[in-house]
């Protein structure tokens, strides 16, 4: 039996086959996407802090181990969730991106390491060494020294505004104090409960009658998006600043300096932070926070270290989704035991069989935890987990736990192995197959192959479509898509503006126990404002595996208009090998999902909906990068050895000017830039014609040299 992504990851990623690596990858970006949605936005996380990490550490090791597999819709790069439609929407100045982990000594001196390979140094690097304070992340806009706009992260690029609900809070200034800082400044912090007032408010509900939080981060979160600022103000929330977004001016050199620049402007700043230096500093700052960590009084689940010097913070840039030049340490997981009296099998959108264990409540770390994933069939056998069994569940922070294994010795008489279901649970009952990759290689993946016949998926396909990072629709959620989905008006995309126009159907709704006017008139309100819908979103929101929201954006901008797209994908499902080589150089596109975008579009019935939907709709053309570049809009390939920057820094640079950088050279490519060493790439390049750049030619063309 082929052993599941998790049980190949952690032996090691290097045992494992191209076609395990895809298969875990896949699995793994449907599942922490939906988790990143459930903790981010909803404020309502359902696995631990460290099942989560696990999760992300083995998606970064397989990425590591098989570059070519990262998909555009990788979690790693990926931030946060959308935000929430009772707020008005805030776009950041700056993207607020979130941090790597790292999770043990090991890793802290690897990104130390990392650090040093990338700028190419021999002296030792200094560090900030800041408590990760486990709350809620905000961004404060100053202008002139006055606030004027508060929001929540929201997906990293659009947050949601709070401002009324921030002012509340005593540790965030209304006007700054002190001197130096630039006429316009975004400050960023966190957002967070103390112990003893989360206790305070729990038992102030609980005697009230109302509901209780299960943790401080919760909390914070639930206060700072109450609609009626009286209740924040109530709930003695407090502020950490610990970085800046938007400015308009340098205002510090160093990470350090910058901290203390905040302090003078009337911020709280965390005092367990220190500047540190080398790989031995990291380590040692880690010791001492960890030491600190039960007598602070709020929850912090971590150690933040950052590159000191700003000029070296900006040189190291970004990769995607998280800074190069900072790395968040966390603390290791929790444990406790509890009853597992239940596995429940759960249909995904995409067929996908996930089983769930239910448990006997238990408190781990001042958290009531009652389920957790246990990911597959070979997952469940692998651990031997059983029903009736005592089970070792873990956690970190403030969510609820993995099933780690079995207490052996306190396995009940007669507890029977699992037998994971041969059909789906759905009334059809078709039967579950265990997907095989391209080479006939069996995966730890079982789908339920109704297919769209199968009413869980296709309820999750329409779910999917009206996300928030999908189409959005306002006034369509899950509760209202469930009931008109069991009324039989919903059964493709299309019918939802379909249903819009359809006044006998309104009607009918006008009779339904909670609509009226008021309710049927927003309904429509909300569908009609989604008739023009920006190319990436029709893309993501059509539900193809593989294709997630930052792939959506790449082939929108690669293709530009939805005409091209359909064009495209009508082609790729044809095999066509011009449209497979075009979409193939897209950036970070590969077999993956040039594979599902074939076999989506194969279907006919797929390909009807899409068309049907298509017609309901005004697709707007997708928003392209700089333009008033050298290199804008051009392919380029870099080979051989670079001798005045890195790798990476030459891509990080090539794609800020609005170049697309590919890996391989093909008609496609405009631009090669070939160092010593050069080989097959350069001999392909000077057959087909290309331009060819040395590093200085290069760096000349985009003003660098």
């Amino acid at each position: 039996m082929p052993k599941s992504p998790k049980a190949k990851a952690d032996a090691s990623a290097d045992g494992m086959s191209e076609a395990e690596a895809l298969e875990a990858l896949t699995a793994l970006a449907d599942e922490i996407a939906a988790h990143d949605l459930r903790y981010h936005r909803d404020d309502a996380p359902t696995i631990s802090d460290g099942d989560y990490d696990a999760l992300k550490r083995r998606n970064t090791e397989i990425e590591e181990r098989f570059p070519h597999l990262v998909r555009e819709n990788s979690p790693s790069l990926r931030v946060g969730a959308a935000r929430a439609e009772q707020f008005s929407a805030v776009e950041h100045g700056t993207p607020m991106l979130s941090l790597d982990n790292a999770f043990s000594d090991e890793d802290a001196l690897e990104f130390d390491a990392r650090v040093r390979r990338f700028l190419r140094l021999e002296e030792v690097v200094a560090y900030t060494a800041e408590p990760k304070i486990d709350g809620l992340s905000a961004s404060l806009r100053y202008e002139d020294g006055r606030l004027v706009q508060g929001a929540t992260r929201g997906d990293g690029r659009v947050g949601e505004d709070v401002t009324a609900n921030l002012r509340t809070l005593d540790e965030i200034p209304k006007r700054l104090s002190g001197s130096g800082w630039p006429a316009v400044i975004e400050v960023r912090g966190e957002v967070y409960l103390g112990h003893e007032e989360f206790a305070a408010l729990n038992a102030a509900a609980e005697a009230a009658g109302q509901r209780t939080y299960v943790n401080p981060r919760n909390a914070a979160a639930g206060s700072l998006r109450q609609i009626d600022s009286k209740i924040t103000a109530g709930r003695r929330l407090r502020f950490f600043a610990y970085a800046w977004g938007l400015t308009s001016g340098p205002f510090a050199e160093s990470q350090w300096a910058a901290l203390q620049a905040l302090k003078s402007w009337g911020f709280a700043t965390t005092p367990q932070s220190e500047r540190v230096e080398g790989p031995e500093g990291l380590l040692d700052a880690y010791r001492r926070m960890e030491a600190v960590r039960p007598k602070l009084g709020f929850d912090i689940d971590g150690v933040v270290y950052k590159v000191d010097r700003l000029d070296w913070q900006q040189r190291l840039g970004f990769v995607s989704r998280s800074p190069r030049w900072a790395v968040a340490r966390k603390f290791p997981a929790e444990q406790a035991r509890t009853i597992l009296e239940a596995i429940d099998i759960q249909v995904g959108r995409t067929g996908a069989i996930t089983p769930v264990a239910r448990l006997s409540p238990v408190t781990v770390g001042g958290v009531v935890v009652v389920n957790a994933t246990l990911h597959n069939a070979d997952e469940i056998a692998r651990k031997d987990v059983r029903i009736g069994d005592t089970v070792i569940v873990q956690r970190a922070g403030d969510v609820i736990p993995q099933v780690v294994g079995p207490v052996l010795e306190a396995r009940p008489e007669g507890a029977e192995p699992f037998e994971f279901p041969t059909h789906c649970p759905c009334p059809l009952e078709t039967p579950l197959a265990r997907e095989t990759t391209a080479s006939g290689a069996e995966t730890v993946v079982r789908r339920c192959t109704g297919e769209f016949a199968c009413p869980f998926q296709r309820l999750q396909h329409l779910r999917h479509f009206v996300s928030r990072r999908a189409f959005d629709i306002e006034g369509l959620g899950e509760k209202q898509l469930a009931a008109f989905y069991e009324r039989g008006w919903l059964k493709e995309p299309a019918d939802i503006f379909r249903l819009a126009l359809d006044q006998a159907k309104l009607e009918e709704l006008l009779s339904i126990d909670g609509y009226g006017e008021t309710s049927v008139r927003n309904l429509t309100a909300g569908i009609e404002a989604r008739r023009t819908i920006p190319l990436d979103r029709f893309i993501y929101g059509l539900g193809v595996r593989h294709i997630g929201e930052t792939t959506a954006v790449g082939m929108a901008r690669g293709y530009g208009t939805a005409q091209a797209f359909l064009a495209a994908m009508d082609k790729i499902a044809e095999r066509d090998p011009e449209a497979i080589e075009e979409l193939d150089a897209f950036d970070q596109i590969g077999t993956a999902v040039i594979e599902a975008a074939a076999a989506y579009f194969a279907e006919d019935h797929n390909r009807r909906a899409v068309q049907a939907l298509a017609e309901q709709l005004t697709i707007q053309d997708a928003e392209q990068p700089k333009t008033d570049t050298a290199v804008a809009g051009k392919t380029v390939v870099f080979t051989g050895a670079l001798e005045r920057m890195t790798r990476d820094e030459a891509k990080a640079q090539a794609e800020a000017l609005g170049a697309k950088v590919s890996s391989s050279v093909s008609k496609k490519t405009d631009i090669v830039v070939a160092g010593p060493g050069a080989g097959s790439k350069l001999k392909t390049a000077a057959e087909l014609g290309l331009q060819v750049l040395t590093e200085d030619e290069w760096l000349a063309l985009v003003g660098a040299g």
